[in-house]
């Protein structure tokens, strides 16, 4: 069989964009080059930001993305993942634009937990207000009891260590953020928390499982995972 091209929508940002390829590699487990995975990345930082759109209820993203979207179509991609989980609020409507099929890391995160992690009753969520405030993961997961930071928290904490001037957005990956991470994660658990979802891509270049003595559910390496396997024709 032959193997099946990667398209990555990327550039949302560079950093997971680059994250999210390392991680491709590594779990392909290739012993020379010709073993690797095809991949076809079209990193396009200048998508608008999709969490500004959402909360000023503007569909700004979506044209750059259809259009990024087709142009990895175009080039030969069989399927498409997206780094930027919060973009997946306009899943629907980029897939209706394109022919390959993009994978939705939030119903591969679904699928997860639903195998691997059937007994938890509570899962905390870090991500951006944009995902939060569109419900991504509650509406997904409506079996469970999603705890998310409360608004001050979100504010101070989440947004600043994404988005801030000394967040992982501006390059940071150690200190502070690492940090202020880890203390939003007790505070999660301490509200019932029996596992966390990287529910942002920043949060999973920043997080490991090391960090923390709850499970660690990250998209960003199922997303990896998943495409390894579907290039290979593995499952």
């Amino acid at each position: 069989m032959q193997e099946k091209i990667i398209g990555i929508l990327g550039g949302m940002g560079p950093d997971a964009t680059c994250v999210l390829f390392e991680r491709i590699i590594k779990y392909t487990n290739a012993k020379r080059d010709s073993e690797h995975i095809r991949v076809i990345i079209d990193n396009n930082p200048k998508i608008p930001d999709r969490t500004a759109s959402i909360l000023n209820n503007s569909t700004e993203p979506l044209l750059e993305l259809v259009r990024t979207a087709t142009n990895l179509q175009n080039s030969g991609a069989d399927f498409i993942i997206i780094p930027c989980i919060t973009s997946h609020f306009y899943f629907k409507e980029i897939q209706e634009q394109i022919n390959v099929p993009i994978l939705n890391v939030l119903e591969l995160t679904k699928e997860l937990i639903d195998i691997n992690y059937t007994g938890l009753k509570k899962i905390g969520v870090i991500a951006t207000s944009g995902t939060i405030k569109t419900n991504l993961f509650q509406n997904l997961l409506d079996d469970k009891e999603i705890i998310v930071p409360t608004d001050e928290e979100q504010r101070d904490y989440v947004m600043e260590i994404i988005y801030g001037k000394e967040g992982v957005k501006s390059g940071n990956r150690t200190g502070k953020v690492k940090e202020q991470t880890i203390e939003v994660v007790r505070r999660l658990k301490d509200r019932g928390a029996e596992a966390i979802i990287s529910g942002c891509t920043e949060i999973s270049i920043i997080l490991d499982q090391s960090d923390i003595d709850i499970p660690l559910i990250d998209p960003l390496t199922i997303m990896a995972t998943k495409s390894v396997s579907l290039a290979k024709g593995l499952k």
